[in-house]
């Protein structure tokens, strides 16, 4: 009995084996297109007893990375928290040219994290990332108060001005790209004042059609133009027929950990046995909280802004961390910090206060912050911030070497013509 049942299995497998690489064949490999068939609920090439088995079997897990509106650090914490998580990926999987894109399958950024998704993501030379972890934090630090107004002038100058330079920065940055050219799927939000609702940028919308397909350089800008100090962005996607008034990301989802998860979950084209919590591997990067001990606070629009960021970002990271119960300490990971004074940005010291902060957020990495107890309300984490990345890091490695040996496709990323809307899907990639 025991031998017919190995047999059993072996012949299951098999037979799985070979009806999955027939699809990959005829559907994708020998150019038929992609077909909506292959979704979870509509499947007539793959009916649902197929998809379970699928899943009884080791699919992987997606990896998220989701990185919060500026904070307390104006986006620095969030920079140098990729800065050690690439190292830690480089050294241990023993590439020095490893990059964040190699190791995540989706990315999720608000405002100035928004920024910081879109340099590590967007394609630059030969297919690589344009910038590593270390250079978008170099980025952060020299553009600083060009990103994040000084209060020190009047509103319109501040608006004129900054929009102007900022605009320029993001320009000779993207050049050209378009949410079409990242790497891995990408969701960067802005509030739409047109609308007066949320507006989510996203790779699969764009390879959809031009109507949902920005420039990089415009996407960058619209999500993180201050109201308080800039004003508006108007944009335009590439065909001319969808304008937004675009204002902070931050004002609609400055922790985008919930949308990220929440698009992939349901994007079953390109994460097809992604079903649950438990299929996912989740980064979520704050970028410090405000020290509420300082005295010299002021009362301003900018500061209340901040406040109701920060206090979103905390309830989302809440909600999220209920949701994943008891795969919490092994599939979610949030880092954020508090207890700093953090230094006036209207000082005119810009290198002396770039520097001030990176000292800051690296204090803040060696942390051990609080973070959300299923039913059990908070506690004090056991390991500080670098060593939960460093503990993550192994574990983004693993499902990466997973994925060299399996059968089953994690990912199955949709690519475009350069420049047109019909979307495809491509091969599986291992990455």
């Amino acid at each position: 009995m025991e031998a017919t049942s190995i047999m059993e299995q072996s012949f299951d497998v098999d037979q799985l084996n070979y009806e999955i690489f027939s699809l990959l064949e005829n559907k994708f490999l020998f150019g038929s297109g992609y077909s909506n068939d292959f979704q979870i609920g509509k499947c007539n090439i793959l009916d649902k007893t197929l998809l379970e088995k699928v899943n009884q079997m080791d699919a992987g897990k997606v990896r998220v990375l989701s990185i919060d509106g500026g904070g307390s650090t104006d986006g620095i914490l969030a920079a140098k928290s990729l800065v050690c998580l690439e190292e830690c990926l480089c050294r241990k999987y023993g590439n020095p040219d490893a990059r964040i894109a190699d190791f995540f399958d989706a990315a999720a950024g608000s405002g100035v994290g928004g920024v910081l998704a879109a340099l590590l993501f967007t394609k630059g030379k030969e297919g690589r990332p344009i910038y590593k972890a270390t250079e978008a934090l170099q980025f952060l630090i020299k553009n600083r108060r060009k990103l994040v107004p000084s209060s020190s002038k009047g509103l319109f100058c501040r608006g004129v001005f900054r929009s102007s330079k900022v605009d320029k920065i993001f320009r000779r940055t993207f050049g050209e790209s378009t949410l079409k050219d990242t790497m891995k799927p990408v969701l960067i939000p802005c509030y739409d004042l047109s609308t007066r609702a949320p507006f989510l940028f996203s790779r699969a919308d764009a390879l959809e059609t031009d109507s949902y397909d920005f420039k990089m350089s415009e996407v960058c800008a619209a999500t993180s133009a201050d109201p308080t100090a800039v004003g508006s962005f108007e944009m335009s996607s590439l065909d001319k027929q969808t304008k937004i008034v675009a204002v902070d990301g931050g004002l609609a989802m400055n922790n985008p950990t919930a949308a990220a998860i929440t698009h992939v979950l349901n994007n079953k084209q390109e994460f097809p046995f992604c079903d649950s919590v438990e299929d996912l591997l989740v980064v979520s990067l704050g970028n410090g909280l405000a020290n509420s001990g300082c005295q010299d606070f002021t009362i301003s629009p900018a500061n209340f802004v901040k406040i109701g960021g920060e206090g979103a970002s905390d309830m989302v990271d809440e909600a999220v961390s209920m949701a994943f119960g008891g795969v919490r300490a092994s599939n979610y990971v949030r880092i954020q910090a508090n207890g700093f004074n953090i230094v006036p940005r209207k000082s005119s010291n810009s290198s002396g206060i770039g520097k001030k902060l990176l000292e800051i957020a690296e204090e803040m990495l060696a942390q051990k912050n609080v973070e959300s107890v299923l039913f059990k309300g908070k506690k004090v984490a056991e390991n500080t911030n670098a060593d939960k990345l460093e503990l993550f890091a192994g574990a983004l490695i693993k499902e990466h070497e997973r994925r060299k040996s399996s059968v089953f496709p994690t990912v199955m990323f949709k690519q475009s013509s350069p420049r047109t809307s019909s979307a495809t899907i491509s091969t599986i990639s291992s990455c």
